[in-house]
């Protein structure tokens, strides 16, 4: 029987999974009634982001499974590639 990280792997393309990846940097900041998380990970120059709704205990330092995809986001009329985190638990 697979499980549920498979059956979202194998249903969409462009999904990633990385396991045991450390995180050097996480910051947090309240956006409207969401607080956004911005982590980056060692080895990576592209920042992964994702939405809770409330604070997360922080990650600096920790090994994390994530599964994300790559998605493009314009800043000062750039385009800035960002990872889009779906996943995230602690290794």
């Amino acid at each position: 029987m697979k499980s549920k990280l498979d059956k979202m792997l194998s249903s969409h393309d462009k999904l990633v999974h990385s396991e045991g990846v450390k995180i050097v940097s996480h910051t947090q900041r309240d956006v409207e009634e969401w607080v956004q998380h911005t982590v980056m990970i060692e080895g990576c120059d592209a920042p992964f982001k994702f939405r809770r709704p409330k604070k997360f205990r922080c990650l600096k330092g920790n090994r994390v499974n994530m599964t994300y995809y790559a998605e493009t986001e314009k800043v000062a009329g750039f385009d800035i590639e960002v990872m889009k985190v779906v996943r995230i638990k602690r290794f």
